[in-house]
């Protein structure tokens, strides 16, 4: 395995023989990587936090907009105002539930201090 500095050699050598390649390359990276996600939406009826995890971030967010989770429904609209990416499943679902903690909110509305003072 390449570590980052000589990956990063590798693909300017290959974008210097040839930009089709390198793209392509990079395009076929992003599909051997499967990512979990953690999300935080925001909902503007209530004012309230929803937090999550998905493996596919897009599809689970029209949802939520679509009104198909009953948990949100009723809460809509929502807007997606953070997200993490994990690279394992546990990892994923270790952090969805830190964040609904205490501390775990604590920490959103630190990080997310600028967003939801305006």
């Amino acid at each position: 395995m390449m570590n980052g500095s000589s990956l990063r050699a590798f693909l300017l050598k290959i974008r210097s023989k040839s930009d089709y390649i390198f793209i392509t390359l990079l395009n076929d990276f992003k599909y051997m990587v499967k990512f979990y996600y953690i999300y935080v939406l925001f909902s503007n009826k209530d004012k309230n936090l929803y937090t999550g995890y998905t493996e596919d971030l897009k599809s689970r967010f029209e949802q939520h907009s679509k009104g198909q989770v009953r948990s949100t429904k009723e809460r809509r609209p929502l807007k997606l105002i953070y997200s993490e990416a994990c690279l394992d499943k546990k990892d994923a679902m270790h952090r969805e539930k830190y964040l609904k903690t205490y501390h775990g909110k604590l920490f959103l509305k630190n990080r997310l201090k600028s967003y939801l003072t305006g």
